[in-house]
């Protein structure tokens, strides 16, 4: 038997230090528990600036989870980047604009419409930036993330699962 072919994911925010890092780690230890070994996760910014660090809430909210973003680095959203991924989850509908520039609105939606509502709320106009804000922010932030990726994934096994 052969391995499956990789299902790319990529995580997109806008300067790829706070949101999309974070999700791409959550995504990383996720997968790991399912046993997805064939199916990657990456991430990138509308407006990153290639080699910036990730932010130090979004370092702590990871850590404070058992993650390590220490080996992070920023990566610019250039059409490669886009053209390599078979879904694109984007934190906002700037984003979601953006993928579609590069070539990519085939195979992207903002994470909270693709993961699906939570039951009593509305959470389809994406995930708040929580730049500049305190540890609270980065923790809330990083806690519903966890949970749009479980939901994202739980709609992905049938498409990826061999």
């Amino acid at each position: 038997m052969t391995d499956p072919t990789p299902y790319r994911i990529l995580f997109v925010c806008t300067g790829n230090t706070c949101r999309s890092p974070m999700a791409e780690v959550i995504a990383r230890r996720q997968l790991e528990d399912l046993g997805w070994s064939h199916v990657q996760v990456a991430s990138a910014g509308v407006a990153a600036r290639d080699g910036s660090l990730p932010s130090g809430g979004a370092v702590r909210a990871a850590s404070g989870n058992g993650l390590d973003l220490s080996d992070h680095t920023a990566t610019f959203l250039s059409g490669e980047v886009v053209e390599s991924a078979d879904l694109v989850l984007t934190m906002s509908a700037a984003h979601l604009h953006r993928v579609a520039e590069l070539g990519g609105g085939d195979r992207a939606e903002i994470i909270t419409t693709f993961a699906g509502p939570e039951e009593g709320s509305d959470r389809g106009y994406g995930v708040p930036d929580p730049i500049g804000g305190p540890d609270e922010e980065y923790r809330a932030t990083f806690d519903a993330l966890s949970d749009l990726i479980a939901r994202a994934l739980t709609r992905l096994a049938p498409t990826v699962m061999p």
